[in-house]
Parts: structure tokens; sequence; C-alpha cells
């Protein structure tokens, strides 16, 4: 093996390879790729935490400001049409201007106006602050996955949006646990919850400084240079930790320049389709349970105190179930992989509506809850697999914000399935939609496990694509 001046790792003719051959032959997470990991999963833990506030305040906002059922649902939804603007927004701004631009931007920018709901006095401000909210909130979901996506080893792709993802879903149970102690404590206290979900601006500090532009973004737009300086640095890291020669980069075909509307032809409509038809049921399932679930149980006959307690408990399922896809999500179809998850979860979606008493409720509840968010790492996975490069964020933000979007539909579904038919049909709604979210990428995706970004994105993929490229090295981190 040989190396450049700087010590950089070279094999064979490696060092005339383009910077996305190079970055793909990488077997290994490097040091720089875990740090990149404990930051993302920190900016990505307040947004979840921003993301479930309301939900877990809407109980107590009812009896002070005297809100309907119907107002809780309009205020949620308005949350969800934010973010079907903030993840158009934002992946079309971050195709064009960059990633990590992009993607901080947007966490200053949902973390202000979560302080601004803090400062709400009646519905109608915390409507339009909610919208904004969920402007950045989604902006900057949509563009971390497709970051992950774009700088990860491909047999390790899934595995680190998975440990993303757990350090991300920490921020769940901190939400229902704050939620839990503070707003008992006075009339006034449900604010200091809003206030917690701006805490990720002092990520963004150590981020400016840490997380480097994408290297597929770099070689889209002409920055070969900048690209390769950053792949040597990670093939260091890569030779230092496996103490052996990295394999030889093998190329793709060059991605070429994309027009928005090549989105709505080939292969790519297709895509486009699917991924979001499994947005809007994700949506509508998710959502529909998690946001609506401390209101439910309240209007069912718990207290607000027993309706927290149960709350707190399944939010505790979020990491466990995020764990739970590391060992599955890189070694099986990720299409079908979700397809067995979500059957499961209609199934306990099912038994949850209609138990009866504390202990059955929490564990049919727990269990849902952590195959669902299980599921969710599946599918934040795959889809900023299936888009080019040019067109990845746009791809991939229209059709999380078409999921948002469903959201808004979704909260004032659960309003009037309740009203109109009572606690269980709600459940049997919501399997319906878990069942419904599995099937879609059966029937329209397309394999994405192991291949590599520039073969899934290709119009017309060359059959032997997966064949010829080696499979790297497994690695436990």
């Amino acid at each position: 093996m040989t190396t450049t001046t700087n010590g950089e790792p070279r094999s064979g003719a490696a060092h005339t390879a383009s910077a996305t051959a190079r970055l793909d032959r990488i077997p290994v997470a490097t040091r720089s790729h875990r740090r990149w990991a404990v930051l993302l999963g920190f900016l990505f833990s307040f947004d979840l935490i921003d993301l479930n506030t309301f939900a877990y305040v809407a109980p107590r906002l009812r009896e002070q400001w005297g809100l309907s059922l119907d107002t809780v649902g309009v205020v949620t939804s308005v949350g969800f049409a934010g973010m079907f603007l903030g993840a158009i927004l934002g992946g079309r701004l971050s195709d064009r201007f960059g990633r990590r631009r992009v993607l901080l931007g947007a966490v200053v920018f949902y973390s202000a106006f979560s302080l601004l709901s803090a400062l709400s006095f009646n519905a109608w401000q915390m409507g339009v602050t909610r919208f904004l909210t969920g402007v950045g909130l989604q902006a900057m979901t949509g563009v971390l996955l497709v970051w992950v996506s774009e700088m990860y080893p491909r047999a390790l792709r899934g595995r680190y949006q998975s440990w993303i993802l757990v350090l991300g879903f920490v921020g769940v149970p901190v939400a229902a646990w704050v939620s839990r102690l503070v707003i008992p404590l006075s009339t006034e206290s449900w604010r200091w919850v809003f206030v917690v979900g701006a805490l990720g601006l002092f990520g963004v500090i150590v981020a400016a400084r840490t997380l480097p532009e994408s290297v597929r973004w770099h070689v889209a737009h002409g920055r070969e240079e900048e690209a390769l300086a950053l792949v040597e640095r990670l093939e260091k890291e890569a030779v230092a930790r496996t103490g052996t020669d990295l394999p030889p980069p093998l190329e793709t075909a060059p991605v070429p320049r994309a027009r928005l509307a090549d989105l709505l032809t080939g292969r790519n409509r297709r895509r486009l389709i699917a991924t979001s038809l499994v947005s809007i049921f994700l949506i509508l399932c998710f959502y529909g349970f998690n946001s609506w679930l401390p209101t439910l149980l309240v209007e069912n006959g718990y207290t607000q105190s027993e309706s927290l307690n149960v709350t707190s408990w399944l939010a505790a399922a979020a990491v466990p179930g995020a764990l739970l896809a590391m060992p599955f999500i890189d070694r099986f179809d990720r299409r079908l992989l979700l397809l067995v998850i979500e059957s499961v979860v209609a199934v306990l979606l099912l038994a949850f509506g209609l138990v009866d008493g504390g202990a059955a409720l929490v564990l049919t509840g727990f269990l849902a809850t952590m195959l669902l968010q299980c599921g969710v790492a599946v599918q934040y996975t795959y889809i900023p697999e299936v888009f080019p490069t040019p067109l990845r964020g746009l791809g991939a933000g229209i059709a999380t914000g078409f999921g948002r979007l469903a959201g808004v539909v979704g909260g004032v579904t659960v309003s009037w399935i309740y009203t109109a038919f009572g606690f269980t049909p709600v459940f049997v709604y919501l399997a319906v939609t878990a069942l419904l979210m599995g099937l879609v990428l059966v029937v329209l995706g397309e394999r994405t496990t192991n291949r590599a970004l520039d073969d899934i994105g290709a119009d017309d993929p060359p059959p032997a694509a997966p064949s010829r490229t080696p499979t790297p090295r497994r690695s436990t981190q």
C-alpha cells in the first residue's frame, strides 16, 4: 500500500478514482462517522422533543383555555401543514445550497418558534407558532436523513440511521417525563416544556464547527476537490481502524444533471409515489396514535395524571424500538422487513383498543410503540436512498412532505372517529393504516439494501450492478 505526501491511503489507482467511488469502498464506520452520529442524534432528539410537546400540553390547554377537542385537532393539524411546507422547501434548498447549511439553519428556525410557542396566550397564537415550528422541524429532519444516506458506508447506512434514531428517540421519553413533572406544578408551567424543545440550539454551535458538507453534494455541484479532501480523511481513518488496505474503488456511471420534471418521469415517478404513500400511512398511524393518546385516554375516563403515566411508559419504548432494527436493517430487504414489522403492529393496535386495565394497556401500547419506532428506522433509511443525488433532497422532501400533509387530515380524522364511534374504532383505523404502510413498498418499491446510491438512483440501473460490487466487511459499530 502507498500513501500520499499527507499520509492518505492509496491502493493502486485509487487516487485517480472519483470521490463517490472512494467513499463507497470504505468498509467501516470511521471515527468521524461515529462523532457525526452522536451530534446528529443530539439535534434529532430536540426535533422529537419539540414535535411531541403540544400533544402533552394539550389536556392542560383544554382546561385552561377552554379548548374543544376540534380546536386541539386544528392546532395539531396546522403543525403538520407547516411540516409539509418545510419538507419541500428544505429539500429543495438543500439540493441547491447544500445539506449542511439548510440543516443548521432549520434547527435555528424551529428553536426560535418553539420559544415563541411558550409565549402563546390563545389557540390562534399557538397555531401560528406551531405552523412555523413545523416548517423548521421537517426541513431539519428531511435534510438530516439525506445527509446520512450520502455520507455513511453503504453496508452500514441503515445501522447508522438506526443509531441516530436511537439517540434522537431519547427525546421522546424526555418530552414525556418533563411534561409529567413540569405541567402539574402550576397553571402556567406548561410553557417550560416548549423552552426545553428549543435547547437544540446548543448543538448548532458544535455542528457549525464539526459537520462537513455531503461528499455527494460537492460532487454533484462540481466541487470534486472539496469532496476528495474529505474522502481522503475518511480513508485514512478507515485504514487506521482496520489495519489493512481498502478495497479497490469501483466506478458507477456519472450522475447526470437533473431537472425538477425528472421526478415525475420514469422510475423516479414510481419511487415518488411509493415513498409518498408509505410516508402518508406512517403519519396517519404513528402520530394518530402518539399525538392523540394523552387526550383520548382522558376523554375515555382516565385522569390527566393517569394519562401522563401511561404515555410516559409508552414513550420509553422509542429507544429499544430503534435498537431492535439494528441487527436486521442492513441484512434483509427493507421492504419485506417493514411488512413484517407493520403486520405485528396492526395486531397490537387492535389489542390496545380492546383491552381493559392499566397493565394490559401499557404492555400492548409499549410493544406497538416499540415496533412502530423500529419501522420508522427502516423507512427513514429507505426513503432518501431511492432518489438520484441532484434530486435526493427534493424527492425525499416531497415524499415526507405528503406524509406530514396527511397529518392535517389525520388529526381531524381521529377526532371524528372518536366522536362518532368511540375509543376502540380509533384503533381499528390505526391498525389498517399500519398494515397499508407495510404493503406499499412490497408492491411499489425496489431493493436498496447494500446497494450503491448511484446505482439505486439511476433511472435504469444495470442489472449486474449488485453482483459486481464487493460486499464490504461488516462492522458492528
